[in-house]
């Protein structure tokens, strides 16, 4: 058997570099050795593209708090309009070996909102997750709640600001209409970076400069008190559910370390204890979210779900987590798709909406 060349790419600039370096090493150590040959695509800080050894990749691997992207001496260039050999060595200017597929676990911006996206599908390659569009509307908050609200479904109220309409933020306008507690969000980020939780008018003006640290738009949100729950989607045309987990966190919301880096600041009922009834109820739902907004290959759907039963989509995570404690890869494992068997389908997942892409005519007359 031929075994296909997987491209993993990870680190990037975002704030969630370490997250991706993790994700990387989890996906190393899962992926069937005897189906595929894994080329190591390592992202720095700067952006610079690092074409890395599986022995050598990272730094400090076993420490999340340390763990560092470990730069080598051979740096990595695409090249688009190409249909084989689009990666090129920069010193030597060699074509790198041709890809099958690549995994592109770079959380965060410039990763997960379509600009790498973008980039690979100019450059020709198929690639897991998903494509340009819903992957942009996914990462950015509002978009995607408005989206989520015209298809019926359930979100928190709230309130949206650019930087340049930063005058306009009135606490006494904003608790008039959400009360407090209420939640600060950068619009474009991820795993909860740059996220509060605010009760006071001084918190609430920490936590404004905070969010648009990370973003120039935030938004404003009501406190919906419920138990947070999350559902891993599967697929492209005809998407699955996983059982639905619940997080139970430590701390009082669940922070960026909760998630990646302080294994004890969150516990994760796995799968979550809901009725029969209510387990097809946030499946079907979080299939629904994933449809309206055009998500395929993957996705992780959170939720908050009310003591009336009631259900809430918090956000839709287009590239989550695949570290050791991410929610993602564990709700397929207690829903009998392993780890390994998870790869496999995200890869041929790629592969076919890839072959579907070329069946479409890219020019009305002339040469394609």
């Amino acid at each position: 058997m031929t075994k296909k060349k997987v491209g993993i790419i990870f680190g990037g600039k975002s704030a969630e570099h370490e997250v991706s370096l993790q994700s990387a090493k989890n996906i190393v150590e899962a992926i069937d050795k005897d189906k595929y040959d894994v080329m190591l695509i390592g992202i720095d800080k700067q952006g610079k593209w690092h074409l890395n050894d599986q022995s050598s990749y990272l730094l400090n691997a076993e420490n999340p708090k340390l763990i560092q992207l470990n730069k080598s001496n051979e740096n990595v260039a695409i090249v688009p309009g190409e249909n084989d050999h689009q990666l090129i060595n920069k010193a030597s200017a060699q074509n790198l070996e041709q890809l099958d597929v690549v995994f592109p676990i770079v959380h965060g911006t410039l990763g997960e909102d379509g600009s790498l996206q973008g980039m690979l599908r100019i450059a020709n390659l198929p690639f897991v997750g998903p494509s340009v569009l819903s992957s942009s509307i996914c990462m950015d908050k509002e978009i995607a709640k408005r989206l989520l609200e015209a298809a019926g479904i359930n979100v928190a109220k709230g309130f949206a600001f650019t930087r340049a309409k930063k005058d306009r933020i009135v606490y006494e306008d904003i608790v008039a209409h959400l009360g407090t507690p209420m939640f600060i969000k950068p619009a474009n980020q991820g795993s909860s970076v740059g996220v509060s939780k605010v009760s006071t008018k001084e918190e609430f003006e920490v936590g404004i400069a905070a969010a648009f640290q990370y973003d120039h738009k935030v938004i404003i949100e009501e406190s919906v008190v419920g138990r947070e729950i999350e559902c891993s989607v599967l697929g492209n045309d005809e998407p699955i559910a996983s059982l639905p987990g619940e997080i139970l966190p430590n701390t009082e919301f669940y922070s960026y370390e909760s998630k990646y880096i302080d294994e004890k600041g969150a516990e994760l009922a796995i799968p979550a204890e809901l009725p029969g009834e209510l387990v097809k109820n946030v499946q079907q739902v979080a299939v629904n979210a994933f449809t309206a907004l055009q998500c395929e290959g993957l996705a992780r759907v959170d939720f908050f779900l009310t003591e009336t039963g009631d259900i809430y989509v918090n956000e839709v995570n287009t590239l989550p987590g695949f570290t050791r404690i991410s929610m993602y890869p564990k709700l397929w494992e207690v829903s009998g798709i392993s780890y390994p068997e998870l790869i496999d389908r995200l890869i041929e997942l790629a592969i076919e909406r890839h072959e579907n892409d070329r069946m479409l005519k890219s020019a009305v007359w002339g040469e394609e």
